[in-house]
């Protein structure tokens, strides 16, 4: 089954899943307390006002190539011990049943090619896809991650719809998300804040 098939009702009665509120490995990662540098705080102002001209005419690909793409690499993933990665082929069996598809983009254990994935991301243009929403299908890398995964720990991730970020963990059959942030406003910051928590929280996990 692809992730584009996956539809949240699906999700929760084949695999059990529950959405919770209060998750608390998801308050902990909104929480931890990152500074952004100068630098980073004019790139993102500096962003931001391309995407505050272009928000309505960019295609998808547009936006991940001159507003996504440059958030996530302002936060700086990359590195000898996990790296982000885009349109990676993402399989795993569970409870018997394949699920794989391409998400947008991973950060995962690996420097060339992702090993274990840690964070799974999905986006949309400017509206829902008439084919679906983008959770499900974030929801559905994220289990092929948690299979892939030797220990027990969330799985992280995000979806964009045009402006609006939200972020998800899955921990066991428990998922939550946050609410959702305008990168149109000062809540850029905010999400930038959030990328960068995930980088602490991955940085541990891949010491």
């Amino acid at each position: 089954m692809k992730f584009s098939e996956c539809t949240i009702s699906f999700l929760e009665k084949r695999f059990g899943l529950l959405e919770t509120d209060g998750l608390e490995s998801l308050s902990d990662w909104l929480s931890i307390d990152s500074v952004i540098s100068e630098f980073q705080n004019q790139s993102l102002i500096f962003h931001q006002k391309e995407l505050k001209f272009n928000i309505w005419n960019w295609n998808e690909q547009e936006l991940s190539l001159h507003f996504i793409g440059p958030i996530i690499s302002l936060s700086e993933f990359s590195t000898n011990a996990f790296n982000i990665f885009a349109q990676r082929n993402l399989t795993g069996i569970i409870d018997d049943l394949e699920l794989s598809g391409k998400p947008d983009g991973i950060i995962a254990k690996g420097r060339r090619e992702p090993e274990v994935p840690y964070f799974c991301f999905q986006e949309y243009k400017k509206e829902l896809d008439p084919d679906g929403h983008p959770l499900p299908q974030v929801l559905g890398a994220m289990l092929v991650g948690q299979s892939l995964n030797n220990v027990n720990q969330p799985m992280y991730g995000c979806y964009v719809i045009g402006k609006m970020w939200t972020f998800v963990v899955l921990e066991g059959k428990n998922y939550g998300t946050s609410e959702s942030f305008d990168s149109t406003s000062d809540e850029i910051f905010i999400i930038f804040k959030i990328l960068l928590n995930l980088k602490k929280i991955v940085e541990k996990l891949t010491a």
